[in-house]
């Protein structure tokens, strides 16, 4: 089986598995279009597994590193799913009250991926709260496909709850500062727009590649805003230039990026849409506005 780098994909398979991956397209559908390019050597095997996320080799904070404290807790979401589990870290023997970050994972639940971006913000010197929104459903399964299948079993807004619920959760604990931020990717970048809305206490919120909110709603919005974008990622950019209209409006403190050819999900370094310069530069960004906002 020939190994498949980038320069071997074409954009149109990029795009194929972006409708794939937010349920536009069933598996069948995506299988039966794959096949169209699997040509010149290239199998349809390599191609899934070359597009599939690889979590084993991908983790850059290991759950056991010492340098933080990471362990799962449950809290009470009681206008969402009621016993929400996530994975709090902090960093190891911190003795002063840390500022929060709330990291809201995809449109699968709390894979590996979000679990590890939680670890990342952690050794900022943050304490960080990723939720798990399947909880109610049993939780992350141990893979995307059926984690898909099941958060659409749940209603998005009784999930925003959940969020909502895990930023009281945060912001009450003795080891906070209270001061409170939320990033999100995907889905949970329409999560951190969301919370933006609904929580005027939020300190803070950087939506990834998010869908945004209703003109109505984002008139509503207090908290200073970090936005990121994908070039390449039509269906959230469209969205754009309307949110952008009323935040400057409304005169609401927001800077937002855009990173030129990359894919919609260019953070996640599991996945070939992954683009290491544009992802590092957009953390660094996150980290050092979370510190201006939070600390």
């Amino acid at each position: 089986m020939k190994k498949l780098t980038k320069a071997d994909i074409n954009q149109e398979v990029f795009d194929l598995y972006d409708d794939y991956a937010h349920n536009k397209i069933e598996r069948r559908q995506f299988m039966e279009k794959l096949s169209l390019y699997a040509v010149g050597g290239i199998t349809i095997p390599s191609l899934l597994s070359f597009m599939m996320p690889n979590y084993i080799d991908s983790i850059l904070v290991k759950p056991n590193d010492p340098r933080i404290q990471s362990d799962y807790i449950t809290y009470n979401s009681p206008k969402g799913g009621g016993e929400i589990k996530g994975l709090l870290s902090k960093p190891t023997g911190s003795k002063e009250k840390l500022p929060g970050i709330i990291v809201v994972h995809e449109n699968r639940g709390l894979n590996p991926y979000i679990e590890d971006v939680g670890r990342r913000a952690a050794l900022e010197g943050f304490i960080t709260l990723a939720p798990d929104a399947l909880s109610p459903l049993g939780g992350y399964p141990g893979n995307d496909d059926d984690g898909r299948a099941m958060q659409r079993e749940r209603d998005r807004n009784e999930m925003l709850e959940d969020f909502i619920a895990a930023y009281e959760y945060l912001i009450s604990r003795d080891d906070c500062n209270g001061k409170v931020g939320v990033v999100g990717f995907c889905f949970g970048g329409w999560i951190a727009n969301m919370m933006a809305v609904k929580v005027p206490s939020l300190s803070a919120a950087v939506p990834f590649y998010g869908g945004q909110p209703s003109d109505e709603e984002a008139a509503m919005i207090s908290a200073p805003l970090m936005l990121q974008f994908a070039g390449l990622d039509e269906r959230v950019n469209a969205g754009w230039p309307a949110y952008e209209k009323v935040l400057k409006e409304n005169k609401i403190e927001h800077v937002a990026y855009f990173y030129p050819e990359v894919n919609h999900g260019f953070h996640n370094n599991t996945t070939p849409r992954y683009d290491e310069a544009a992802a590092n530069l957009a953390w660094e960004r996150t980290i050092d506005f979370f510190k201006d906002k939070l600390k």
